[in-house]
């Protein structure tokens, strides 16, 4: 059986993961949900890997789960509630993934990012965009919560809590163009120019000392959260005590100072 990722390692350090189920807009199957969760626990112990680009196959990004076929792992209504939370604790797991990744993960969102798909891009630390792009929460069309995979977390810390309860409430589908306005996204581009500048992002990110990159990613990460300035500042000053004493770090200063 085809796999339903691409793995391109387009530069050193640089990961590109293409979804490529495109004829279902790389909608999430049993198959996916399971090849995604691997790669990434793969990536995650990759030292080599510096940058991650999350990305789809042909004109879509992810459509969300595979309503029509998921597979035979998917329970039904009527099975037992607790066979039903462990599938959305797995489904949910996807995203706690990529953002647990130490690397950063660039969202290169080429067309629709709808439900699961959205969730897999809000949990990517950097956001951009195709100008055909388009975003949805869409499970409250189905007579679901809007509230998964963690929407309701990352959503409202990037947006919003006003412009978030929007989306979520009415599922509604959004333009590239709200989603940059909105904040969601830091660069909207044409569609050929997507590829090339994501990948381009993650090699100038890749090109950065690991550890600092990686302290820097967690930093934003717990700081979002800070009770205040203080603990915030609590963790930055160790971070860079920490980063400070590496060799790297000596080489690099070392260099600008000559």
């Amino acid at each position: 059986m085809p796999g339903t990722l691409e793995v391109d390692r387009p530069h050193d350090g640089v990961v590109v993961v293409r979804l490529n189920r495109p004829k279902s807009l790389n909608a999430i199957n049993e198959a996916m949900q399971t090849e995604l969760l691997q790669r990434l626990a793969e990536l995650a112990v990759d030292r080599c890997t510096r940058a991650v680009v999350l990305t789809g196959a042909g004109r879509g990004f992810c459509a969300g789960i595979d309503m029509r076929d998921f597979g035979p792992g998917v329970p039904g209504p009527d099975a037992p509630a607790l066979d039903r939370m462990r599938f959305q604790e797995k489904m949910a797991a996807l995203a706690e993934a990529v953002r647990a990744l130490p690397q950063p993960v660039i969202a290169a969102v080429n067309g629709p990012c709808v439900g699961a798909g959205f969730a897999l891009c809000l949990a990517s630390d950097l956001r951009i965009c195709s100008a055909t792009a388009s975003f949805g929460n869409a499970a409250i069309l189905l007579g679901l919560s809007g509230a998964e995979m963690g929407m309701s977390y990352h959503l409202p810390r990037i947006v919003g809590t006003s412009v978030a309860a929007d989306w979520m409430l009415t599922g509604r589908t959004v333009s590239a163009a709200e989603a940059d306005r909105r904040g969601l996204v830091s660069e909207v581009v044409e569609p050929d120019r997507l590829a090339g500048r994501a990948v381009e992002l993650a090699r100038l990110i890749a090109g950065h000392a690991p550890l600092a990159t990686e302290l820097t990613k967690r930093a934003l990460q717990v700081n979002t959260d800070a009770a205040g300035l203080s603990p915030a500042l609590e963790l930055e000053n160790r971070n860079q005590v920490i980063s400070h004493a590496t060799e790297e770090a000596a080489r690099r200063r070392a260099k600008w100072s000559s």
